[in-house]
């Protein structure tokens, strides 16, 4: 167990120091536009403010994620951060440029704000704090990592991480927004398509070919009711199923189609297997009537440096208990430096999915920002949090030894 004796007042000064620098390395960030597989400039610039402040080292992997590394010891505390950001939408729903960004003396705005370039910066000056302070303990490395490409596919960077790069922390803290609270899980989620086949004849003679289209709304209406009849979770709420694209072929306008297909999100709550779920589409009266397949999604986009490493659509639920040595530790630092926290689950999905959903790694959440300001116009983050969360995180590794130990 740690000797490192925690001086909270000392943290709390060391992070309020830094807020005007994590204030322009965040603008840097959101000016440095770029989605899933366009993360390269902004990856170049997190591994360039890791070195100024001195950590031991800053490197990519193979697939272009960023890693900066404090410490010598052999068990690793990660904290994750996705460097990737969603498109902007329709420009004129923003009342700044989205690019640009802007600041006033509390929020900063611009498109990744919070989701999530704001986890980054405050994980990057927590260790900053961290080695400042000598909140390493011995036979500890902490691992800061910029990932690549989770909007398009979330966990895809960290199985990469685990199965290729070998690397496999003890614990890892996502720092996805959280509305000032400590997140402990969230609902995993499918890409489930559902493909039916027709038989395309003349527009003028219907009656000659069989629609598919027309399958389709009798497959569509199940799924809809289907919905409602989905397992409850207390902490993590309900499984959902909704319909978010559909596609079809056709000769011609003027013809009947030969083909339709949806697209389905599948919300998984604490319980749920994707065998369950495909098995319950599968099960539908039309989907057997006509025939339907039922598949899960592949996903290979190459990533900024070319590489590829496809894995299926399917994203597991994942819940750390309220007592684990890790969520003790987040719950202390909090409560020490800031007051009690709000212990909460995130709605929408992060990395953890492939973390501790397929890997079993436990991982907790504590992030700059509020989850209603992702994928939204307008985006804004808090200067405040920025600092909370880096002072917060300079805690874990300290605190985590003292509750690993008990």
């Amino acid at each position: 167990m740690s000797h490192i004796t925690l001086d909270y007042k000392k943290i709390k000064e060391a992070a309020e120091g830094y807020k005007a620098d994590m204030t322009a390395f965040l603008r840097d960030l959101i000016l440095l536009y770029g989605g899933s597989c366009e993360e390269e400039r902004k990856a170049r610039r997190i591994k360039e403010e890791m070195e100024k402040l001195g950590y031991d080292k800053a490197e990519f992997d193979g697939l272009g994620n960023v890693y900066g590394w404090l410490g010598t010891g052999d068990r690793i505390i990660a904290f994750d951060a996705h460097i990737d950001t969603v498109g902007i939408g329709m420009k004129s729903n923003w009342q700044f440029d989205p690019y640009e960004g802007f600041e006033d003396d509390t929020t900063i705005g611009g498109r990744g704000a919070s989701d999530q370039l704001g986890g980054m910066v405050s994980s990057v000056y927590g260790g900053k704090i961290m080695k400042d302070l000598g909140l390493i303990p011995d036979g500890y490395k902490v691992m800061v990592a910029g990932t690549v490409q989770e909007e398009d596919c979330d966990g895809m960077c960290w199985l990469y991480i685990i199965e290729r790069e070998n690397i496999r922390p003890e614990f890892v803290v996502s720092t996805e927004p959280t509305n000032n609270k400590i997140y402990r899980g969230h609902r995993g989620r499918m890409e489930i398509r559902v493909d039916v086949k027709g038989v395309s004849s003349h527009g003028s003679a219907p009656e000659r070919g069989d629609n598919a289209i027309y399958k389709m709304a009798d497959i569509l209406q199940e799924i809809r009711d289907l919905n409602p009849r989905l397992k409850h979770d207390d902490f993590l709420g309900k499984g959902t199923v909704t319909t978010s694209e559909i596609f079809y072929t056709s000769p011609s306008r003027c013809a009947v189609a030969d083909s339709c297909a949806v697209s389905l999100d599948r919300r998984l709550t604490d319980g749920e297997t994707w065998e369950m779920a495909l098995d319950e589409i599968r099960a539908l009266p039309s989907v057997k009537k006509y025939g339907a397949e039922v598949s899960l999604y592949k996903y290979n986009r190459p990533s900024w440096t070319g590489e590829v490493y496809e894995q299926d659509c399917y994203f597991p639920t994942w819940v750390i208990p309220e007592d684990a040595p890790q969520t003790k530790a987040l719950v202390e630092g909090y409560t020490e430096l800031y007051g009690e926290p709000v212990v909460d689950k995130w709605t929408f999905s992060t990395n953890g999915v492939a973390i501790m959903g397929r890997h079993g790694i436990p991982t907790i959440g504590l992030g700059p920002g509020k989850e209603e300001q992702a994928h939204a116009p307008n985006e804004i983050t808090w200067k405040d949090d920025l600092v909370q969360c880096a002072a917060i995180y300079s805690t874990l590794p300290v605190l985590y030894d003292k509750h690993q130990a008990e």
